[in-house]
């Protein structure tokens, strides 16, 4: 046996063997994409009830006083009819939570924009920003250094969860 055929006989494992590594390695990264995005594919979302059309809905946080706004970034568009929003000020859950969608509310200033506002579409989409305000009447209040952490389901899953710290 000459020793140019064994290093064609590993050459071929170790080729095999970069494949199978490089075959996981796409297929974690397109979980992590679906996962990311909500679109469907590989991943589903734990919260999601089996059967939901809606999975992981990415949003992004902004503080700015007393207002709370949110925009949808990435996933399935959003039925308000069945969107409940919970707001938590250091961990505790505001009295009065934001009503989706509402023109004037019980620990709310009226006036939400975007999909909070009863002259939506009645879908909140990617790219929409939907704003409300907190009034006195709310309670705990926004204060410089506070974490907010705002919860957002549909029917009974939930789809997402951001945090942030009032300026």
């Amino acid at each position: 046996m000459s020793p140019r055929a064994s290093a064609s006989v590993i050459g071929v494992v170790l080729l095999l063997l970069v494949g199978v590594v490089l075959g996981g390695v796409v297929a974690a990264g397109a979980e992590a994409v679906a996962a990311a995005t909500g679109e469907p594919g590989i991943a589903s979302d734990a919260a999601s009830p089996p059967g939901s059309e809606v999975g992981t809905v990415a949003l992004s946080l902004r503080l700015d006083g007393d207002t709370i706004a949110l925009t949808h970034e990435r996933g399935a568009p959003l039925p308000l009819a069945d969107v409940r929003v919970v707001v938590a000020v250091d961990g505790e859950e505001l009295r009065y939570q934001p009503p989706v969608p509402f023109f004037a509310a019980t620990g709310f200033r009226g006036g939400p924009t975007g999909p909070f506002n009863l002259a939506s579409d009645g879908v909140w989409s990617e790219g929409e920003t939907g704003s409300f305000r907190i009034a006195g009447t709310n309670d705990p209040q926004l204060r410089r250094g506070r974490t907010v952490s705002v919860t957002v389901y549909v029917e009974s899953a939930r789809v997402s969860r951001v945090r942030g710290t009032v300026d």
